[in-house]
């Protein structure tokens, strides 16, 4: 993309990541420029993020979430920051936008050469009789309303929407002593995630207290409840939203700028929008994404920032670049953590594309060093060519770090069996001589050589119906303790001496985690028998079952 020439005056609508990267990236590449950020709050650098351990008390104080003030910006790189400065139109034509102040009222005109808008993304607020009273949490205005809410002492709350944000705020009132009730209207927690990896946030929700209620959605709100749309009344002092957030592109609709197919604002590879003095970054703008190569609406802050960056390099005249987005996220849940990058196997079926998905259930760490604990991680996978199309990790220790190797993995081009090759950090403490992600690679390996022919979950049913056997291949204290109906059980140290119990049957084999499933799949093979491995063993059989609600038992 061919960058600009030149420009006198920036004049950049919204802070935070995306307006205050692109600030003072610009500031670095042009000290004459006059610079102004105006933002329609009180904050014009904050950390968004931590807002709602704020309101957990976490973070006990308030100046802790902002990151610069406007004076600190002025001296250290004279920026212009105007807050409490709402911009509430653009004449393209003039190249001027008009400054509302939120304090007094007064109006002002504002001329430019290059505009930039980075106004983010504003919560959903439905039109649900009551919803007045709820409270969202955008700015650190927001965050301190409803940590003075909390310091009233509520008894109750509800927290409705069970997303990234909705998950966060459960965790951190149940820390402040309330009882708290979260609602979701599709049928598991963290929508964006597979149901046998949710089902797990789900337990780890409800261990703390958390009344979790999915496929409910609200009718009303009253005064000191919740009334469902099933009739049910639930007990809230205080209700949070987080039902998601839409592009904020009431500016960009109303100075006739294009938007793209999901509502966002359409930007080129230089994020210019249609009109090439106003560049768009942020919440508000589409990306393109790294999996369908369309386009999507991601929000998250590092792609912001990355975006403010570009966009600075573009218009002081440097090369600039666009970058698909992989929509790497990570949430905690009380003790647990989810991640996640790239797509969901149900998003991918939505889709109608080809993917083979593989589960693993490996260690955080050497077994044989003290506190290792395990993780469910999937690996999901183009089966032509081994394009890595997303994963999915849930554990207590180290899922970050697994997740951004995935994530790296994929920026890179690395397929699925590639990271099998990774040269990762090992030691006891921090992980095993095949760290889990190297497991992962192992995995798709063994599956797209056709050394291992595996069967997911679902599959089962349908092939008992045409006569192949279950074999479980786990000892008998752990087929005893639970076993899938109708299996048999031949540890998988006995099995070469056993094999006639079969005879001759096509095979089905599982074990805990599908390791051992595995090492008997092989053995099945070289002599010639007719065998599958189910992918992810029990553990992720049982999961598979309980998020479709056919197995309640925890």
């Amino acid at each position: 993309m061919a960058p600009e020439r030149g420009c006198e005056s920036l004049v950049i609508v919204g802070g935070v990541a995306g307006g205050m990267s692109t600030a003072a990236r610009f500031r670095r590449l042009d000290e004459s420029a006059h610079i102004i950020v105006l933002e329609r709050s009180g904050h014009v650098s904050f950390a968004n993020c931590g807002l709602p351990y704020f309101v957990g008390g976490l973070i006990e104080d308030e100046a802790d979430l902002t990151l610069q003030t406007p004076e600190q910006l002025f001296d250290r790189f004279r920026l212009d920051v105007r807050v409490h400065s709402e911009v509430v139109a653009i004449d393209r034509a003039a190249r001027t936008v008009t400054v509302r102040s939120t304090l007094t009222g007064a109006h002002e005109i504002v001329g430019y050469d290059k505009l930039v808008l980075s106004m983010g993304a504003a919560p959903v607020r439905p039109p649900i009789p009551g919803y007045e009273r709820v409270r969202t949490l955008r700015t650190v205005e927001d965050a301190a309303r409803l940590a003075a809410d909390v310091d009233v002492a509520p008894a109750t709350a509800v927290v409705i929407g069970a997303g990234f944000i909705g998950l966060e705020m459960a965790e951190n009132l149940v820390g402040q002593g309330l009882a708290v009730t979260l609602v979701e209207a599709t049928p598991q927690v963290l929508p964006p995630f597979d149901p046998e990896l949710a089902i797990l946030i789900a337990d780890e929700l409800v261990a703390h207290g958390v009344e979790v209620e999915t496929g409910a959605t609200v009718a009303s709100i009253e005064e000191r409840s919740v009334t469902l749309a099933d009739g049910r009344v639930v007990a809230a002092d205080l209700v949070v939203g987080a039902i998601g957030v839409r592009p904020d592109v009431h500016l960009a609709q109303a100075a006739d700028l294009v938007l793209g197919p999901r509502g966002g604002i359409a930007v080129n590879e230089a994020n210019q929008t249609n009109d090439p003095d106003i560049y768009a970054v942020g919440d508000a703008v589409e990306k393109p994404d790294a999996v369908s190569h369309a386009t999507s609406l991601i929000a998250l802050a590092n792609v912001a920032n990355r975006q403010g960056r570009r966009v600075a390099d573009h218009i002081a005249g440097r090369p600039s670049h666009s970058v698909a987005s992989l929509g790497t996220a990570i949430v905690k849940v009380f003790d647990l953590v989810a991640a996640t990058v790239g797509w969901s196997e149900a998003r991918l079926r939505a889709a109608d594309r080809p993917f083979t998905a593989i589960h693993s259930h490996p260690f955080d760490h050497a077994t044989y060093y003290p506190g290792a604990t395990r993780m469910a991680a999937k690996l999901i996978f183009d089966p032509t060519d081994g394009t890595i199309l997303g994963a999915q990790i849930v554990g207590r220790n180290g899922v970050d770090k697994r997740i951004d190797v995935i994530a790296t993995a994929m920026a890179m081009g690395c397929t699925a069996d590639r990271l099998a090759d990774l040269e990762l950090a090992y030691a006891p403490p921090f992980s095993s001589a095949k760290d889990p992600v190297n497991l992962l690679g192992y995995m798709a390996e063994n599956v797209r050589s056709g050394d291992c022919d595996i069967v997911a979950a679902g599959e089962l049913d349908g092939l008992v119906a045409q006569g192949w056997l279950l074999l479980d291949v786990r000892s008998r204290e752990e087929h005893a303790a639970g076993a899938i109906p109708g299996s048999i059980n031949i540890p998988v140290d006995t099995l070469r001496d056993r094999l006639d119990l079969l005879h001759g049957a096509p095979v089905v084999v599982y074990c805990e985690v599908g390791q051992r499933g595995h090492t008997a799949v092989a053995l099945m093979h070289e002599l010639g028998m007719k065998a599958r491995n189910l992918d992810g063993g029990y553990q992720t059989w049982r999961a598979v079952l309980r998020a479709s609600g056919a197995l309640r038992h925890t």
